[in-house]
C-alpha cells in the first residue's frame, strides 16, 4: 500500500514539474540582444555594488523553489549573476502602434534617485516584443542613453523567446472581450511572469511599473520608510503595498513572494487581466484590505495605450512630483478642532487635512520633529476654493525641543522665516538663511478672524546626514 501511494506520489509530481516547465525561461536571443552590457566587454569593467548571491554560467539550471528547475541562458559577460539589494524595478516594454514613452520612462526613474537610492537598486527591463528588429533599435537606444547604469548593474535588459510561451491564439474569452484583445491581455500575463521570475533574487522587495510613467522625487526612499511602517505594525500581514490608483502601476511585493506569483501568473494567464489576478493573489496571501499610500509615487504619461494605440487619458489625481520629505514628528495646535479633521493630517501624505474653528491672535500650529534636521524648502497651503484660508500668519522655525504644561512639545525659541500671502507659503533654499538643525516648524496666528480654517498642506525638505535630500 505504501509503495502504490509512493508511486502515484512521483507520478504527481512529474506531471506537475512538467507543466510549469512548459513555461521554461529562456532568457536572451544571443543574435540580437544584450544584458546590461556590451558582449565584447571583459568581465573586470562588471562594476556590481551589491553583494553577489549567485553565478550560474550559460545555459546552466538554476534551481527554483526546490522542485522545479527552468533553463536560463543570460549573456552577461558569459554568466548569469544575480544581485542583491533593497528593491528591484520590473518593466515590460512592447512595440507601440504610437509613440513611445520608454526612455522617458527610464529617465526618470534615474533622474529623481540620489547616488544613495541608486546603489540599492536594480531596473529590470524585460523587452517583450517578438518584432527583432525593434529589440534590436530599443537595445541601441538604450545603449547610447544609459551606458553607465548598464555598465554598473543598475539597469538590466532581457528578452524571452517566443517559443517558451504558451499558446496566445484562441483562448478563453471569459468577458466576451475581441480575441486580439484576449491575446494581448493573456500575453501581458506571461510576460509579467517571466519578468517577475527573473527578478526574484535581485532585492528584498519588487516594484511593478509600466513603460509610460514618470516616478516623484526619491520614490524610493519613501518606499522604504512606508516599508518599515508596515513591518513594524502587529498582527497585520501584506502581499502586495500600493503607490498609484492605476492599473499594475506602482505596486510592491515581498521577493519571497515572487517566484509563486509567476507561476500564478502563469498558471492562469487566459483568465483575466494582471490587476485582476492580483486582486485574488493578495486574498489568497491573506491581505484583507487594500494598502494604497497617497499621494502616489507615479504618473501615467502615456497619450496612446500600448495596445492597438488606442487613445489614452489615465491619470493618478493623487499624484505628487514631490521634493518633499516631511520626517517623523509630532503636530500639536491650540486652535479648536472640528471633529476628525485633526492638524496631522496637514503633514501626512495623503487626502487629508486639519480644519479649524476661527482662530485668535497667538494660536499656533506647531511641528515638532523627532530628530533635529537642517531644512531646505519649505511649502504651506491652506483654504479650499478660496473659502477657509488663514489671513494672517507668520512661519517661524524652532529649536530645542521643550515641554508645554498642556503636556504637549513646542521649542524654546524660534525665528521668523516670512509670513502667509493669500493662504500660502513657500520658501526654497531655507539652509542658505538657517544652516544650523532645527527642531520645529510653527504657524503662528498673528490676528483673529471670523472664518474657520483648512491646513490642506504643510510640506518641507531636508538635508540627509550626507547632504542629499530624501523622499518621502
Amino acid at each position: 500500500h505504501t509503495s502504490e501511494m509512493r508511486r502515484l506520489s512521483k507520478k504527481k509530481n512529474v506531471a506537475f514539474t512538467l507543466l510549469f516547465l512548459i513555461g521554461g525561461f529562456y532568457f536572451i536571443n544571443h543574435s540580437d540582444f544584450l544584458i546590461a552590457v556590451s558582449t565584447h566587454a571583459h568581465t573586470h569593467r562588471m562594476r556590481l555594488h551589491c553583494n553577489l548571491i549567485l553565478c550560474v554560467n550559460d545555459f546552466k539550471e538554476a534551481q527554483i523553489s526546490g522542485f522545479i528547475s527552468f533553463p536560463f541562458t543570460v549573456l552577461y559577460h558569459r554568466y548569469f549573476c544575480l544581485v542583491s539589494g533593497f528593491l528591484s524595478v520590473g518593466i515590460s516594454s512592447v512595440k507601440r502602434q504610437k509613440g513611445s514613452y520608454l526612455i522617458p520612462t527610464l529617465q526618470s526613474l534615474f533622474s529623481q534617485s540620489s547616488p544613495e537610492e541608486r546603489s540599492s537598486m536594480v531596473v529590470v527591463l524585460l523587452l517583450a516584443d517578438f518584432d527583432v528588429s525593434w529589440r534590436v533599435s530599443t537595445v541601441k537606444e538604450i545603449r547610447a542613453a544609459f551606458t553607465s547604469e548598464l555598465e554598473q548593474g543598475q539597469l538590466l535588459v532581457l528578452h524571452v523567446h517566443q517559443e517558451w510561451y504558451p499558446p496566445l491564439k484562441g483562448l478563453k474569452r471569459n468577458y466576451n472581450d475581441a480575441p486580439d484583445r484576449v491575446s494581448f491581455r493573456s500575453k501581458q500575463n506571461l510576460d509579467y511572469a517571466f519578468l517577475m521570475h527573473y527578478s526574484a533574487a535581485l532585492g528584498r522587495y519588487y516594484l511593478q511599473l509600466e513603460d509610460d510613467v514618470s516616478s516623484a522625487k526619491s520614490f524610493l526612499s519613501t518606499i522604504r520608510r512606508r516599508v518599515d511602517e508596515q513591518e513594524r505594525k502587529t498582527g497585520t500581514t501584506w502581499a502586495m503595498l500600493e503607490f498609484s490608483t492605476l492599473g499594475f502601476i506602482g505596486k510592491l511585493y515581498k521577493s519571497a513572494h515572487l517566484s509563486l506569483l509567476a507561476r500564478f501568473l502563469f498558471l492562469f494567464y487566459q483568465e483575466m487581466p494582471c490587476d485582476w489576478l492580483m486582486s485574488h493573489f493578495k486574498t489568497l496571501l491573506t491581505q484583507k484590505e487594500q494598502i494604497l499610500f497617497k499621494p502616489s509615487l507615479f504618473q501615467h504619461m502615456g497619450t496612446f495605450s500600448s495596445f492597438q494605440g488606442t487613445f489614452n487619458k489615465l491619470k493618478d489625481k493623487n499624484f505628487e512630483a514631490g521634493f518633499f520629505n516631511n520626517p517623523p514628528a509630532e503636530v500639536f495646535t491650540d486652535i479648536s478642532t472640528y471633529q476628525k479633521h485633526f492638524p496631522k493630517l496637514a503633514w501626512e501624505s495623503g487626502e487629508g487635512f486639519f480644519w479649524g474653528r476661527s482662530p485668535e491672535e497667538g494660536n499656533h500650529l506647531t511641528v515638532v520633529f523627532a530628530e533635529p534636521a537642517v531644512v531646505t524648502r519649505i511649502l504651506i497651503e491652506t483654504g479650499s476654493g478660496g473659502k477657509d484660508l488663514l489671513q494672517s500668519a507668520q512661519v517661524e522655525v524652532g529649536r530645542e525641543v521643550v515641554s508645554t504644561e498642556r503636556q504637549e512639545k513646542t521649542c524654546k525659541e524660534f525665528l521668523s522665516v516670512g509670513t502667509l500671502k493669500n493662504g500660502g507659503f513657500e520658501m526654497q533654499e531655507v539652509d542658505k538663511e538657517l544652516s544650523s538643525a532645527s527642531s520645529c516648524l510653527r504657524i503662528l496666528v498673528t490676528a483673529l478672524q471670523k472664518d474657520w480654517i483648512i491646513v490642506n498642506k504643510i510640506r518641507i525638505s531636508i538635508k540627509s546626514s550626507s547632504g542629499v535630500n530624501p523622499s518621502s
